[in-house]
């Protein structure tokens, strides 16, 4: 029956689409709660209102089941997954969220659109992605306007392997919006790439800008990890920037709960960075300079 009333779901990315919505009230359950970055929602998980229902692959069903949900949305279609069979026996209804599929920003970003019929929403929904989309292609316009074209790296090593982000993936999409060069671009990867530490510092060691760091946050942390990272200009010049400092009260990076649904906000940051003279009046959001 629509509207539902109760809906658990299962991943932080579902937050901003039902926070947006004006519907956070009807989220139940979640599991591994401590992720959720969200003042708002934080703050009903602190007073009871969202329960806990454990690790997210095998989520306490039981739990679950008590809390009589009139829906609970999955975020992976994982047919091993025992708990999701159990809850299906027991007559609740699951659908599954793919956003995580989608190679765009404005992609993912168009997933609200997947909750809005639960709640007899649609036109709300169609609206806010309507404004998403023409804050984003406003700023993708704004980056057309720039001189230069910085080159940039991104990722970093783990265990002697070095992962970036395919020239066709999400992450490679802003770069290239922002009007900078991503030196991978000519790559057809939509997931991550996995290079030696010689094949990025022979493609990367004069890259203007380096983002996203894998989990660093400070200099420092770069000086004990890896010898390496110090032959690069971006890293004597001091433009890294890191998503990983921008944290919720519990930990949990506010970048993959809402950069998804916030696309404009993540180009804007990207643009100030390797454009500053467009936006001078800009606040960075999501990306921040290590430490």
């Amino acid at each position: 029956n629509v509207p539902v009333e109760r809906i658990i779901a299962t991943s932080t990315t579902h937050i901003p689409a039902l926070e947006n919505l004006g519907v956070i009230d009807k989220l139940v359950g979640f599991p591994e709660t401590r992720y959720i970055s969200s003042e708002a929602t934080r703050e009903k998980i602190d007073k009871g209102k969202i329960t806990d229902l454990g690790n997210n692959e095998s989520i306490n069903t039981e739990m679950a089941i008590n809390l009589n949900p009139d829906l609970i949305i999955g975020f992976s279609i994982n047919i091993q997954n025992k708990a999701y069979e159990t809850l299906q026996r027991s007559n609740v209804p699951i659908v599954y969220n793919g956003d995580w599929t989608e190679e765009t920003p404005l992609g993912k970003a168009e997933w609200i659109k997947f909750f809005a019929p639960f709640f007899g929403l649609e036109e709300k929904a169609e609206n806010l992605f309507k404004a998403t989309e023409e804050n984003y292609l406003a700023a993708k316009a704004l980056a057309k306007q720039a001189t230069n074209k910085p080159t940039v790296l991104s990722g970093a090593l783990y265990k002697d392997v070095w992962y970036l982000p395919g020239g066709k993936s999400w992450a490679a999409s802003f770069i290239n919006d922002a009007n900078a060069d991503y030196l991978w671009s000519d790559t057809n990867a939509t997931g991550s790439l996995s290079l030696s530490v010689e094949s990025v510092l022979a493609k990367a060691t004069d890259a203007s800008f380096w983002v996203s760091p894998s989990q660093y946050i400070s200099y420092n942390e770069l000086d004990k990890a890896s010898r390496h990272y110090h032959r690069f200009k971006a890293y004597k010049e001091k433009k890294i920037y890191t998503f990983a400092n921008t944290k919720g009260e519990t930990g949990g990076l506010l970048f993959y709960e809402l950069g998804p649904a916030r696309p404009d906000l993540i180009l804007k940051d990207l643009i100030y960075i390797f454009h500053p003279e467009l936006m001078p009046e800009h606040e960075l959001f999501f990306f921040k300079p290590l430490l």
